[in-house]
């Protein structure tokens, strides 16, 4: 028997035989598997294999070390002593994701939505940061100038629930123009401006409905809303393809889906989100008053985590709340730690990979994320690969500490990051670069320690 299908024949009785296999391919390096039950993959017993050189669990999928060439010929004996019948595979995509757990499918499906919509976040975040530096600077910028510039870098955000349900309707097999018209529904201009309601600026329009008053605004710039009602949208549509004749799906099946998005939208997940972000205010209150610092801890250590979900937006009324009662914005420092410490985590995950492209890409994003727009390098780079967005989180946590101890508060609000620092030219510079440099360093020196990247070959 040749060696190859000695190690073939090894690998498939410790991972569990034919039956537990949903997955099978191979890189330069690595046979990856992924299995239905995976405590059945007996790692120790496995490495102890001859030419075996170690194995890991990556993304759902269990790799196996062997070496350049010989893993082809041991994929080769693999195969054949499985001989699978066609459809007994499933892809690599649907198997990953049977294999993962409930985080990890959530963070999948976060990725897979924002990849599409990267470089337009990565774009306008750049240039909104340099506006608001410029401005902030004393430059008094032309009207028109300031017009067109609002048209270059608003747009995007303004309209940002229209590109999260297309990119969801796009990754779950819906219809992406029935998607992009579900998003705008969340943003049209006869819906109060989420942001301005907030600020105290606009009010909502009631609904009354079973004598309860329902206030109906609109999501600009909101992400949870738009992802779950992309969702929803998405499954809908599947189902009445399915149940409705051909000859009427033209007409039927694009008229409930968008009815029923609108509805369910803006008479239920928006007020159910409304009720979230309230908590959120609240709870976000009591935690940057527990003292000792434990209270900067955790709002920094749980700020981006919140952008995740674009609830972060709802923040400003509590800053404008903030100014308003006390003149200051303690606040805006916790923010600034946590999205400084991505950025650590950014450079540090770039400088671990080898890959060129995803090099690239954390640093085209770490550059927006200076200023102060972290989801490009959040969605991009740091969360799908979770431990740098985890390290980050224990960087800006470790910033909020030192910020609370040291009192510090920002004059204004909505600017972050190398632009906030001229929220802090009243004799809190220095501390603020502190802070700041605390963030980065824990965030960059985790992600150096922890992070193992998975690099494509």
């Amino acid at each position: 028997m040749s060696k190859e299908k000695q190690v073939a024949e090894s690998i498939l009785a410790l991972v569990g035989g034919k039956e537990n296999i949903l997955s099978v391919e191979h890189c330069a390096t690595r046979l990856r598997l992924v299995l239905k039950d995976a405590t059945r993959f007996q790692k120790n017993e496995i490495e102890k294999i001859e030419s075996v050189k170690g194995s890991f669990l990556s993304s759902g999928q269990h790799q196996i070390i062997l070496g350049t060439g010989f893993v082809n010929k041991v994929y080769t004996q693999f195969m054949e002593l499985c001989n699978f019948g066609e459809g007994e595979l499933l892809s690599k995509r649907d198997a990953t994701h049977m294999s993962m757990n409930w985080f990890q499918k959530i963070s999948r499906l976060l990725g897979d939505v924002f990849v599409p919509i990267i470089p337009i976040l990565v774009a306008t975040g750049l240039f909104m940061g340099v506006r608001g530096l410029i401005q902030n600077l004393g430059v008094t910028l032309d009207p028109t100038l300031l017009k067109f510039t609002q048209i270059l870098i608003d747009t995007p955000f303004a309209f940002l629930p229209a590109l999260v349900v297309y990119s969801v309707m796009k990754r779950s097999g819906g219809s992406p123009a029935l998607g992009f018209v579900i998003g705008l529904m969340l943003v049209s201009s006869q819906l109060p401006n989420a942001n301005q309601v907030a600020g105290g600026t606009a009010e909502p329009i009631y609904l009354a409905l079973m004598g309860v008053n329902i206030p109906i605004v609109g999501y600009q710039g909101s992400v949870l809303p738009a992802l779950v009602l992309g969702v929803i949208a998405a499954r809908l549509e599947k189902w009445l393809r399915k149940v409705v004749p051909d000859v009427l799906d033209l007409i039927v099946t694009p008229f409930v889906t968008l009815l029923v998005s609108m509805v369910l939208g803006l008479v239920v997940i928006g007020p159910v989100m409304h009720i979230v972000e309230k908590g959120l205010l609240d709870a976000v209150n009591f935690l940057m008053n527990i003292p000792l610092g434990i209270g900067g801890f955790i709002v920094g250590a749980l700020q981006q985590a919140v952008v995740v979900t674009g609830l972060h937006h709802t923040f400003k009324t509590l800053e404008i709340e903030l100014l308003a009662n006390t003149g200051a914005n303690p606040f805006n420092t916790l923010t600034c730690g946590a999205i400084v410490a991505q950025c650590g985590a950014g450079i540090a995950a770039a400088l671990k990979t080898k890959n060129i492209k995803q090099r690239a890409m954390y640093m085209t994003s770490v550059v927006p994320a200076s200023l102060g727009i972290t989801e490009p390098l959040i969605f991009g780079g740091n969360l799908p690969r979770l431990t740098p967005f985890v390290c980050a989180c224990i960087g800006g946590g470790c910033a909020g500490i030192v910020s609370s101890l040291l009192g510090l508060a920002a004059t204004g609000m909505s600017i972050t990051a190398i632009p906030g620092i001229l929220l802090y030219l009243n004799g809190q510079l220095p501390q603020y670069l502190i802070v700041c440099a605390i963030g980065f360093i824990v965030a960059f020196v985790l992600t150096t320690v922890f992070y193992k990247p998975r690099e494509e070959k």
